[in-house]
């Protein structure tokens, strides 16, 4: 890396990056509408001026927000303990955050009103959301071989790891939901629904995502274990018509498929491994609870799969720790994604903290599992949660004391609190 570019990425590093609510992207993504709206306006050359002063405001914000954000987890990427920051996949992960740092970075004076500009930036973005899009499983592969590696390092480092890891993967959600929204609404990528407004779905329906997360997840119950647990689905929405039982919200629709495809997947997982070791093939229902409250909707998803030993449930958003059997990198593999490197609880809980909502796991050993997301209902409260680098951010690396080096309250050390939580 060049001193220049070294230079250009310290004194990004040194800006905060600028938290949206999701109420601030519909907004935004409303005046320019969905990506088939615009095709449609840009086809019939009609309302095209709107459409394009967004596109320039976007591309505006992007160019100084997306290196902002890059610079920022690349500074803390120098804390990491020096063999995992050595190894074949960290080095990997490196030089791709400084190689889209530095295609961004390009834009840095160009003219956003040019529509060429415009295209090209466009351009940039899917080819850094391409090249990222195996950063989770390669940054896994570098940490589960520094641990094979360096079985009896310190506890701190680990501390360290686990304090970067969830710094860094919500840092990579930010980025890629800046990119989404960007692309669907001004590039080649479409909505995958005409009403979605990029890729946020204003009326998202819980219990339809609901419902398709479980179809994918007994899919692959079924073809890892040849049998799967059924579902019971409930809804409460007091505060509803009396007539309506749909819960739906300003929410994105990949976020939440994610977080509860990994629960279901959990939850199905115990529930047939403990009636196996029974030899009982009559398989208790896993329940499903939607409900919408005051100012969230929580979704409850309930097993009988037997629980977790208080012992091990500390663990249960590390990332590296997984009961599941550790995953091959070849591709073609059919296996569940991530099952095995432990990453599924923890990035799920990312996913929902992200928008300022949380997953908590309550187990009764010897009973059963309850996974309970929160969402919050109204998008003006759904804050971007982001890691900000500043200079006591290394203090966190070596010290036990909380540092606020993130935009709002977020866990410290201890994973299962938050910093104003009583201890």
């Amino acid at each position: 890396m060049s001193s220049k570019l070294l230079r250009t990425i310290e004194k990004y590093a040194q800006y905060h990056p600028t938290a949206l609510s999701l109420q601030n992207f519909i907004e935004f993504g409303a005046k320019a509408g969905s990506g088939t709206d615009f095709l449609k306006r840009s086809k019939k050359n009609k309302d095209t001026g709107k459409v394009e002063a967004c596109n320039k405001t976007s591309v505006k914000f992007l160019k100084k927000e997306i290196p902002v954000r890059l610079a920022n987890i690349l500074e803390e990427l120098k804390h990491l303990p020096k063999p995992l920051l050595k190894s074949p996949s960290m080095r990997r992960i490196t030089q791709w955050y400084q190689q889209s740092f530095e295609e961004v970075i390009e834009y840095e004076n160009a003219d956003g009103e040019n529509r060429d500009v415009q295209m090209q930036f466009s351009e940039t973005l899917s080819s850094i959301a391409r090249r990222h899009a195996t950063v989770v499983e390669t940054t896994a592969e570098g940490v589960m071989e520094y641990r094979d590696l360096h079985q009896n390092d310190s506890s701190a480092n680990y501390q360290n790891i686990q304090y970067f890891l969830d710094r860094f993967y919500m840092s990579r959600i930010s980025i890629r939901m800046l990119i989404n929204q960007h692309t669907m609404l001004f590039g080649d990528d479409l909505p995958k629904s005409p009403t979605h407004i990029g890729c946020i779905d204003p009326k998202c329906d819980v219990l339809s995502v609901a419902k398709d997360s479980y179809a994918n997840a007994k899919f692959l119950c079924e073809q890892y274990y040849m049998t799967s647990p059924s579902v019971e689905y409930t809804t409460i929405n007091p505060y509803g018509p009396d007539s309506s039982t749909s819960i739906n919200l300003v929410y994105v629709p990949s976020h939440l498929y994610y977080i509860l495809f990994e629960l279901f997947k959990n939850s199905m997982r115990a529930v047939v491994e403990k009636n196996r070791d029974e030899d009982n093939d009559n398989f208790e229902p896993i329940k499903c609870l939607i409900c919408r409250g005051h100012e969230d909707v929580v979704i409850r998803i309930s097993d009988m799969g037997g629980g977790i030993r208080r012992s091990q449930t500390h663990m249960l958003f590390n990332y590296m720790y997984s009961t599941a059997p550790r995953p091959s990198m070849q591709s073609g593999s059919v296996s569940a994604p991530l099952a095995g490197y432990g990453y599924g609880l923890p990035v799920s809980r990312l996913y929902a903290r992200y928008l300022n909502g949380d997953l908590n796991v309550v187990t009764i050993d010897g009973y059963g599992t309850d996974a309970i997301v929160t969402l919050k209902l109204l998008s003006s409260q759904a804050n971007e949660l982001l890691p900000i680098y500043t200079a006591t951010t290394s203090k966190q690396y070596k010290s036990e004391i909380p540092v606020a080096d993130w935009s709002s309250s977020y866990p410290s050390r201890n994973n299962n609190k938050r910093p104003n939580d009583s201890t």
